[in-house]
């Protein structure tokens, strides 16, 4: 069957459809469906256990964030599909993200604490240095290009998570690139919940912080709103570290994903270069201020 094909076989749709895709995914195939009851997202994903992605629990947490007023309406889930509203809103970019962070450090502090009421199910973890060091083995694994370097990313991600302080867990979303908050004009929604899971807030912070290339003040100002107060040293350090973190696991999940995935029109090997040349810039300037360890 073509995608349009199993599009148009699902058992969701009012009328007569027509359908288009829906660029942006690096994993998915995202398509916009239109029929008598108006517009719809449909994504189609496999589970991918070289990257911890398991479609029943995005689709559960989707449901749940729904549930709970952060996201789009579930409006059908079979394994390997996804069908939400549509909502017609605009997709942030990194400059909306940087004008608009009060509004999302409140936002995310809510999903954190609001979340662990209404997901379902085992309860799954996700910890950035986990990932990193699993990303590792599947490097190996998969004879990567960049197989030699493992080892430096790896000591990498044992520094960076000795500098995280303690905070509470809470239910992350875990991959808040720009794209993912969309902007209807009266509210603020959160969408692509593939990575979500119980964590500390930390991860969430830095990846707005370092996906939307945050400067030091727009940094501390995301810090306060969300905790409600001055950040302190050690928060400002840990919040740091895990910028680095967050940009290495990007950076392995862009290599993880030049050796099992193949997407058209993605260029993974760009997309690794792109992440490690941001993770070398959030290096050197957590080195500026922290040093190196000897």
């Amino acid at each position: 069957m073509t995608i349009e094909d199993r599009i148009r076989a699902l058992p969701c749709w009012t009328g007569p459809i027509e359908i288009e895709p829906l660029s942006g995914g690096l994993s998915n195939a995202n398509y916009l469906v239109s029929d008598s009851g108006g517009k719809h997202v449909v994504r189609f994903g496999r589970d991918f256990p070289f990257h911890h992605v398991e479609r029943n629990r995005e689709a559960m947490t989707a449901a749940a964030a729904y549930e709970a007023g952060f996201a789009p309406r579930v409006e059908y889930a079979a394994p390997g599909v996804l069908v939400t509203q549509y909502l017609g809103a605009k997709t942030y970019d990194a400059a909306d993200v940087r004008a608009n962070s009060r509004h999302i450090a409140q936002l995310i502090r809510l999903f954190h604490e609001t979340m662990p009421k209404f997901v379902s199910g085992p309860g799954f973890m996700f910890w950035a240095f986990h990932v990193i060091r699993d990303y590792g083995r599947t490097l190996h694994a998969g004879r990567s290009r960049m197989i030699d370097r493992v080892p430096q990313f790896l000591t990498l991600a044992d520094e960076m998570e000795e500098a995280q302080a303690a905070l509470p867990i809470v239910f992350g979303h875990n991959d808040l690139l720009p794209a993912n908050f969309l902007d209807d004009g009266d509210q603020l929604w959160l969408i692509d919940f593939e990575y979500a899971g119980f964590s500390t807030g930390m991860f969430d912070l830095a990846g707005i912080s370092s996906n939307a290339e945050f400067d030091k003040d727009q940094s501390a100002e995301l810090l306060a709103t969300y905790f409600g107060a001055a950040p302190s040293p050690e928060v400002i350090r840990a919040h740091a570290a895990m910028g680095v973190a967050s940009l290495l696991r990007e950076t392995m999940w862009a290599l993880v994903s030049e050796i099992h995935l193949d997407v058209p029109g993605v260029d993974y090997a760009a997309y690794t270069t792109e992440n490690l040349t941001r993770l070398d810039a959030a290096l050197d300037a957590y080195r500026s201020i922290y040093g190196t360890p000897k």
